[in-house]
């Protein structure tokens, strides 16, 4: 659905942020990060660690071709780089392919670099971020024709941070889902986990009834501390997560 593409951008934007995007071959990243602390330098930075670990990963994926493909959580050759390793963990916990966390896995890389040069950072990959905060920040969700998309917003306490916010859909964006939901919002200690654990949520959802069943999936799994599911004009919430009004 062209029409959906990176229009949810605007909607974790921050006046207070900088923001700069960087794009290697499938990576799409919007990086924001202090006004004060931005340099063109970091941006180079940013661009290089990408690089580097996309290379890494696809040099990996040569020797382990099934680790691309498979659905199902996937045992590792040795000598698996860092970044393969971290998603074959989440994926093993939320039960589908490592792949599926791929989105999140370089949003916490990129969060982790810029950290080191400024105290507040958000980054987006596919819809999928890394927050570190010194002030409120807020989500809006984005859930494609639901009548509820662009309504809410998920508020993201400073203490809370660094963490993970990834929204998995059926109907926004190109990544495979084999579930129905307009959004399957996931909060996590890492970007990684949080990818992972959206995915599955978002498999588990068929029906409007399949909410509570999302919802309890994501509530058994460590390090996952919210969820938010969107189907159709129907959502549910679990955990440490405060919904707020959009336009407020």
């Amino acid at each position: 659905m062209p029409h959906f593409r990176r229009t949810y951008r605007a909607l974790f934007r921050a006046g207070d942020l900088t923001h700069f995007q960087v794009k290697v071959k499938e990576t799409d990243l919007c990086v924001g990060v202090r006004a004060d602390r931005f340099n063109p330098e970091l941006v180079w930075l940013v661009e290089k660690a990408v690089k580097e670990e996309r290379l890494r990963l696809e040099e990996y994926i040569e020797r382990d071709p099934t680790f691309l493909k498979t659905l199902a959580p996937h045992q590792l050759l040795p000598g698996a780089p860092a970044i393969a390793v971290s998603m074959a963990d989440a994926s093993t916990a939320a039960g589908v392919g490592p792949m599926a966390a791929v989105a999140g896995a370089f949003a916490d890389l990129v969060g982790r670099l810029l950290a080191r040069y400024s105290r507040d950072v958000v980054v987006e990959n596919g819809g999928d971020l890394y927050i570190k905060a010194t002030r409120k920040r807020r989500v809006g969700i984005f859930a494609g024709e639901s009548p509820l998309s662009n309504k809410v917003a998920v508020e993201i306490l400073p203490q809370h941070t660094p963490l993970g916010i990834c929204t998995s859909s059926a109907v926004v964006g190109h990544s495979l889902s084999l579930g129905r939901a307009d959004a399957a919002v996931v909060i996590a200690g890492t970007a990684t986990l949080a990818d992972a654990v959206a995915t599955a949520a978002c498999n588990t959802v068929q029906a409007a009834e399949d909410i509570k069943k999302a919802l309890a999936f994501t509530g058994e799994i460590p390090g996952v501390t919210g969820a938010v599911i969107i189907y159709g004009d129907q959502a549910g919430v679990w955990g440490s997560v405060k919904l707020v009004p959009m336009n407020t």
